[in-house]
Protein backbone atom coordinates (compact mmCIF):
# COMPACT_ATOMS: atom_id res chain seq x y z
CA UNK A 1 0.00 0.00 0.00
CA UNK A 2 1.40 3.38 -0.97
CA UNK A 3 1.41 6.34 1.40
CA UNK A 4 0.04 8.64 -1.27
CA UNK A 5 -3.48 8.79 -2.63
CA UNK A 6 -4.46 10.98 -5.55
CA UNK A 7 -7.77 10.31 -7.30
CA UNK A 8 -10.58 11.93 -9.23
CA UNK A 9 -14.16 10.67 -8.78
CA UNK A 10 -15.01 7.72 -11.01
CA UNK A 11 -17.65 8.18 -13.71
CA UNK A 12 -18.85 4.73 -14.72
CA UNK A 13 -18.17 2.95 -11.43
CA UNK A 14 -19.82 5.70 -9.38
CA UNK A 15 -23.10 5.72 -11.33
CA UNK A 16 -23.15 2.89 -13.88
CA UNK A 17 -26.86 3.18 -14.73
CA UNK A 18 -26.65 6.94 -15.32
CA UNK A 19 -23.58 6.37 -17.47
CA UNK A 20 -25.35 3.75 -19.60
CA UNK A 21 -28.42 5.97 -19.97
CA UNK A 22 -26.20 8.86 -21.09
CA UNK A 23 -24.48 6.62 -23.65
CA UNK A 24 -27.89 5.54 -24.97
CA UNK A 25 -28.82 9.21 -25.37
CA UNK A 26 -25.72 10.01 -27.45
CA UNK A 27 -27.50 9.46 -30.81
CA UNK A 28 -30.12 12.02 -29.76
CA UNK A 29 -27.36 14.54 -28.99
CA UNK A 30 -28.25 15.10 -25.34
CA UNK A 31 -26.07 12.22 -24.13
CA UNK A 32 -22.83 13.72 -25.40
CA UNK A 33 -23.53 16.97 -23.53
CA UNK A 34 -24.37 15.08 -20.33
CA UNK A 35 -21.22 12.95 -20.61
CA UNK A 36 -19.02 15.97 -21.35
CA UNK A 37 -20.33 17.98 -18.39
CA UNK A 38 -20.07 14.93 -16.13
CA UNK A 39 -16.50 14.24 -17.30
CA UNK A 40 -15.46 17.84 -16.66
CA UNK A 41 -16.98 17.75 -13.15
CA UNK A 42 -15.09 14.55 -12.37
CA UNK A 43 -11.78 15.89 -13.67
CA UNK A 44 -12.33 19.17 -11.80
CA UNK A 45 -12.37 17.34 -8.44
CA UNK A 46 -9.26 15.77 -6.93
CA UNK A 47 -8.71 14.21 -3.50
CA UNK A 48 -5.10 13.78 -2.38
CA UNK A 49 -3.05 12.62 0.57
CA UNK A 50 0.57 13.74 0.61
CA UNK A 51 3.13 15.63 2.67
CA UNK A 52 1.13 15.13 5.86
CA UNK A 53 -2.00 16.78 4.44
CA UNK A 54 -5.32 15.78 2.96
CA UNK A 55 -6.52 18.12 0.24
CA UNK A 56 -9.69 18.36 -1.81
CA UNK A 57 -9.48 20.59 -4.88
CA UNK A 58 -12.60 21.45 -6.86
CA UNK A 59 -13.22 23.65 -9.89
CA UNK A 60 -12.01 24.27 -13.42
CA UNK A 61 -11.72 28.02 -13.86
CA UNK A 62 -11.98 29.05 -10.23
CA UNK A 63 -10.52 26.68 -7.65
CA UNK A 64 -11.75 25.78 -4.18
CA UNK A 65 -9.05 23.98 -2.20
CA UNK A 66 -9.55 22.58 1.30
CA UNK A 67 -6.56 21.26 3.20
CA UNK A 68 -6.52 19.41 6.51
CA UNK A 69 -3.42 18.44 8.47
CA UNK A 70 -3.47 14.65 8.74
CA UNK A 71 -2.56 14.76 12.45
CA UNK A 72 -5.79 16.63 13.27
CA UNK A 73 -8.11 14.02 11.74
CA UNK A 74 -10.48 12.61 14.35
CA UNK A 75 -12.36 10.17 12.14
CA UNK A 76 -12.89 9.10 8.55
CA UNK A 77 -16.26 7.88 7.31
CA UNK A 78 -16.55 5.71 4.19
CA UNK A 79 -20.02 5.01 2.79
CA UNK A 80 -20.50 2.38 0.10
CA UNK A 81 -23.77 0.95 -1.17
CA UNK A 82 -23.78 -2.68 -2.28
CA UNK A 83 -23.21 -1.68 -5.91
CA UNK A 84 -20.46 0.76 -4.84
CA UNK A 85 -18.71 -2.06 -2.99
CA UNK A 86 -18.86 -4.29 -6.05
CA UNK A 87 -17.40 -1.53 -8.22
CA UNK A 88 -14.78 -0.29 -5.71
CA UNK A 89 -16.00 3.28 -5.15
CA UNK A 90 -17.51 5.17 -2.22
CA UNK A 91 -18.16 8.45 -0.47
CA UNK A 92 -15.41 9.67 1.86
CA UNK A 93 -15.85 12.17 4.71
CA UNK A 94 -13.02 13.48 6.92
CA UNK A 95 -13.83 14.88 10.36
CA UNK A 96 -11.48 16.87 12.58
CA UNK A 97 -13.82 18.47 15.11
CA UNK A 98 -17.55 18.93 15.37
CA UNK A 99 -20.31 17.12 13.53
CA UNK A 100 -19.76 18.45 10.01
CA UNK A 101 -17.04 16.96 7.82
CA UNK A 102 -14.20 19.22 6.77
CA UNK A 103 -13.73 17.25 3.55
CA UNK A 104 -16.42 15.26 1.77
CA UNK A 105 -16.03 13.64 -1.66
CA UNK A 106 -18.42 11.32 -3.50
CA UNK A 107 -17.58 8.54 -5.95
CA UNK A 108 -13.96 8.12 -4.98
CA UNK A 109 -12.09 5.01 -6.14
CA UNK A 110 -10.47 2.82 -3.45
CA UNK A 111 -12.11 4.55 -0.45
CA UNK A 112 -10.94 1.90 2.01
CA UNK A 113 -7.32 2.48 0.95
CA UNK A 114 -7.85 6.20 1.61
CA UNK A 115 -9.07 5.40 5.14
CA UNK A 116 -6.26 2.90 5.78
CA UNK A 117 -3.61 5.46 4.78
CA UNK A 118 -5.00 8.02 7.24
CA UNK A 119 -5.49 5.54 10.07
CA UNK A 120 -2.05 4.01 9.46
CA UNK A 121 -0.28 7.30 10.12
CA UNK A 122 0.19 6.56 13.82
Amino acid sequence: MSLNYSEHPAMFRNRPFSFLLSVLLVPVGVGIIILLVWFMKCKATKLEIGNGEISLEQGLLSKDRTEVDITTVRSVKVYQSFLNRLLGVGNVSVFTAGDAPEISAAGMPRPQEFKDIIKGRE
